[in-house]
């Protein structure tokens, strides 16, 4: 029925479009070209966020007692970075969003692969199972274009042909975006998901590895970042790329693919805290970026006083 999944298959896929439409108005063209000739940064950001991200899942689940099957929930939300709620944060972050989509479009293809790779091998490793999960290829790749590519190439073309318009609009959006995303995702969990909608108990148990694995991965795609000597912007960009999951994606594969109602509280419960654990830990590490960076550029400055000093 149309009322069924309103949330989900209606609401959820015009307003992720709408956040990136939102966020294209920030962006110029020469942002796109510029990440494309020097992809150091997708790069690392891609394979922080392919490699990096489900090593860390396993490894929280080795560490704690958790049910198996909220194990293999754990590393599905691993297996489903990014999305239009990461590109959102670096928005409102002032991160690059040029280079926040970029990934999040390379990853949603990259995905199709890894996730059913990843998850298949949770499912073995942890509940002796060996399930065969396939993604609809032409849909996932329609929904990218549809819900990624067109928006972000129209808010960019409006950037381009109506700068002081789109550039009016920045202000606004910063609270207009997260509001929209918030009623939305409010009605996926709570009333589409209702049968699979978290009890206390499930909290108590399930937010502790979901928090590490927001807060986990967000530090180490930072310092990743950082020893590849990627610029202060792209560093608590990719932090939040590799932090943030698209718990949506995750509640489908559980419940559609898997048929595990089960499963798919643990992203429930990771979707229903981390955009705004991912805005605070992101706030905080953009804040001792740039403070590092201001403190060695004043060292520097001291440190060339000093020798004009020496050497007059």
């Amino acid at each position: 029925m149309f009322m069924e999944n309103l949330f989900s298959d209606y609401l959820l896929p015009v307003t992720l479009g709408i956040i990136i439409l939102g966020t294209g108005l920030s962006i110029e063209f020469r942002d796109f070209r510029n990440i494309f000739l020097y992809p150091k940064a997708v790069l690392v950001g891609l394979c922080c966020q392919m490699v990096f991200l489900p090593l860390i899942a396993f490894g929280i689940d080795l560490i704690l007692p958790l049910d198996p099957v909220y194990k293999v929930g754990l590393i599905l939300i691993a297996a489903c970075p990014g999305g239009a709620t990461s590109n959102l944060v670096n928005f409102l972050l002032s991160g690059n969003v040029a280079l926040s989509i970029s990934i999040t479009v390379l990853n949603s293809l990259i995905t199709l692969l890894t996730i059913p790779l990843i998850v298949s091998t949770a499912l073995w490793f942890f509940m002796s199972q060996q399930t065969a999960i396939q993604l609809p290829l032409g849909n996932t790749i329609l929904n990218i274009f549809l819900v990624t590519a067109i928006p972000a190439t129209i808010g960019v073309l409006i950037r381009h042909y109506m700068p002081r318009f789109a550039m009016s609009l920045e202000k606004p959006l910063r609270i207009i975006l997260p509001l929209l995303l918030l009623g939305v995702f409010s009605g996926v969990i709570f009333i589409d998901q209702s049968e699979e909608s978290a009890h206390l108990m499930d909290y108590i148990e399930l937010f502790p590895p979901a928090l590490m694995l927001n807060f986990i991965s967000m530090l180490a795609g930072w310092f990743v970042a950082r020893s590849m000597r990627l610029s202060t912007r792209n560093q608590f960009t990719i932090s939040i790329e590799v932090g943030l999951q698209n718990s949506a994606l995750a509640i489908f594969v559980a419940t559609t693919l898997l048929e595990s109602p089960s499963m798919a509280i643990v992203p429930v419960i990771y979707g229903s805290f981390s955009f705004f654990t991912t805005t605070l830990i992101g706030y905080g590490i953009k804040r001792v970026t740039l403070r590092q960076v201001r403190e060695k550029a004043a060292e520097t400055r001291r440190q060339r006083k000093s020798r004009k000093t020496q050497n007059p």
